[in-house]
This record gives structure tokens, sequence and C-alpha cells, in this order.
């Protein structure tokens, strides 16, 4: 196997841009023969990228359904259909969730019934869930938690947006899940443990796919470690042009000019005296933070316009009925309160335009006045 380093001839493909470049990883050592028709260098590229976001993924999963839900480290496997049935119960929940832009393919989430509930009730926050169109719609929400960081990831490494398809949520025996074609899958099993109780899930990823993914990650790797050694042969020219090693072995500045010792000090050669370039500092946002900005301009936010609030007792709630009026805290012509995802961001007075409600805006809520909000 390679110790890493980079031949001359792929350091002079990699200068003069040839697609040769593409073909570095191919060459395998002894414990990387090709499984199926995935490498086990590209299984290992793809267990390392999942690996990497497991603790995301158990913090986005915990936040859902406000209790502890860790999501362990993936463990990947190349298998033949009749060996992932032969590890499925009888009955399974699976989720859909197909890499739809930058790669595309089919990928499935198999649950048990048992963990399926168990997801589906702790985000629901409730006991004796059944597995209804409800909790389906809570699993797709779920497994879209767990599919964002890794699908990040990937895209950050090959430099590509990827994205995955609304999720597709249906029980079903183990003999239909939906098998994309080919002789071979890539299954990725993770330990999900749910307030210390252990669970399986089971990804299952279409062979195409998981070979375009292995393939993309191990070229990027490659790429990077071929600009690493360029620029470390770079600072190796560099350093030997500014410090050249005298007979003696140590470094001395080369500037073409011997120094005159016959002087006295203060009255040799003036030292070459260059201005200081200091950047313009501008207020304002970074490119890097417009970009990311950006990542979440296509997002839906709720805003809400509330009226006004009360506290009631409970008998006096129980006694509504119609023809009842209710008291808000807010005064006749007193501004309401605008808020986006809950959170107040703005006062406006209420209008009508044509035969529907609208809100004109009169007041922006000041940031240290949304930050003292914060708990």
């Amino acid at each position: 196997m390679s110790d890493g380093s980079l031949s001359q001839d792929e350091i002079d493909a990699l200068l003069q841009g040839s697609d040769t470049i593409e073909d570095f990883g191919a060459d395998f050592g002894p414990g990387e023969m090709e499984t199926g028709s995935l490498s086990d260098q590209e299984k290992q590229k793809i267990q390392q990228i999942l690996a990497s976001v497991t603790e995301s993924q158990s913090s986005n999963l915990s936040m859902l359904a406000s209790q502890t839900i860790t999501i362990g480290k993936p463990v990947v496997n190349v298998k033949s259909k009749e060996q992932i049935l032969a590890d499925l119960p009888k009955e399974v929940v699976e989720i859909q969730t197909d890499f739809a832009e930058g790669v595309q393919g089919v990928h499935l989430t198999l649950l048990d019934e048992k963990t399926a509930l168990k997801i589906a009730g702790s985000m629901l926050g409730q006991d004796g869930v059944e597995l209804n169109e409800m909790a389906f719609s809570t699993l797709g929400e779920a497994i879209s938690n767990i599919m964002g960081p890794a699908l990040t990831a990937i895209g950050n490494k090959v430099n590509t947006i990827i994205t995955s398809s609304p999720p597709s949520v249906r029980k079903i025996a183990r003999t239909g899940v939906l098998f994309p074609a080919g002789d071979g899958y890539l299954t990725v099993d993770y330990t999900v443990k749910i307030e210390g109780q252990s669970s399986r899930m089971t990804d299952i990823y279409a062979m195409s796919l998981a070979k375009e993914l292995g393939s993309l990650l191990t070229r990027s790797d490659v790429g990077s470690s071929a600009m690493n050694s360029m620029d470390s042969l770079s600072m190796g020219d560099n350093e030997d042009s500014l410090f050249p090693s005298d007979a003696f072995g140590t470094n001395s500045m080369d500037t073409g000019m011997q120094p005159d010792t016959n002087q006295p000090f203060g009255q040799g050669t003036p030292p070459n005296v260059q201005s200081v370039q200091f950047p313009n500092l501008q207020s304002g946002m970074t490119s890097q933070e417009q970009g990311n900005i950006g990542l979440l301009m296509d997002v839906y936010m709720e805003m809400t316009v509330e009226l006004g609030r009360t506290k009631k007792l409970i008998k006096e709630i129980l006694g509504i009925g119609e023809g009842t009026i209710i008291e808000l805290d807010k005064l006749a012509g007193e501004p309401v309160d605008i808020l986006v995802n809950h959170k107040l961001i703005a006062k406006g007075e209420v209008v009508v335009i044509d035969e529907n409600f609208g809100v004109r805006v009169t007041e922006i809520v000041s940031t240290m006045e949304r930050l003292g909000d914060l708990p």
C-alpha cells in the first residue's frame, strides 16, 4: 500500500490538470480488495464521514424529543438481499429518503415496530402511540433530522450541495421492502438508545449510490493530499531561496550584498523601509456569513400576529360558550405583536385589505430587547 506520498507522475498529472488523477486511488494493497463492487477503502471513507456526524444527529433527535436519544457509531457492510432479510423482523417500518440532488440514488431506513413507536412516542410526548399517519409524519421528520448532518458533511467534503427527497413512510412485511435493483447493497447499522434502552436502525444504500459516494470521498482525500504535497514543495523552495545554507550549515539572509564591517554602527547602508498596508476595515457581514445566510433564504418560518393574551381559571374556561366575551391584556388601539417562530420581532396596527385582515408594521423591536427575552 502507498505510504501516502505522491509519485512524480501523479504530481505532473495534477499540475497539468490531467483526468488521470481520478485513478490514483484505484490500486489497493493487502486488505483492500474489492467487496462486491465497493472497495474496502471506499467503505472506510463512507463509515468515517457517517461516524463524524452521529453526535450532531443525536443532538437533533434529543432536542426534538425533549429527552436523551443517542445514535451509536455506524457499522458498514456490503450484504445481499437475502442476508439483509435474514436479520430483519417479520414487520418493519420503512422510511425512504432518496438522494435527490448532487448525488442520486435509493436510500432506505428500516426500523422494527418497537423502535419506531419509541421514537414517535418520544417526539410526540405521548405514551401508547399507534403507527398512524401522525406517527409516520413524526418518523419522517426524525429521519430527515438524522439525514441532514450526514448530507451536509458529505457535501462539504466533496464541495457539492447534496439533498434528499421528502420522506416516504410505511409499515410493511420484511418481504415487501423496496430494495433497489442490484445484487448487493451497502448497509449501515446503528444502535439507538432512548433513555438507556437500546434499539437498532438500519440504512440501506443502493450499490450505485454507495459506489458514487465512496468514489467522491476517496478522490476528495487524494486531491487534498496532492494539494498539501504541492504546498510543502513550494514552501521548501521558498525556504531554500530565502535562507540558503552556507558552508558551515547555518542559514543567513542572502541580500546580494556583503555587510561592510569597516563602517561604524549606524553609518552603513540605510535599511529598506516600506509602509505597512492595513486592510480596509468595513462593517457588515463577511462573504462567508452572507453565503451562510443564503442557505436559509428558502426556509419557511411561521409568522403570527398576537392580538393579546389573558389567563383564566379552569372553571372559567369550562364555562366558555357561544357569546362569551374574553377580555385581553391589550388596550383598544394598542399595537399588536408580530412574532416569527413565537419570537417577538415587531409591532404593528391592524388594517383591512379588501376583505382580509392585515398588519402594518409600526415598530421593529431592537436587538437588545430581543436578546433580553432569551432564557
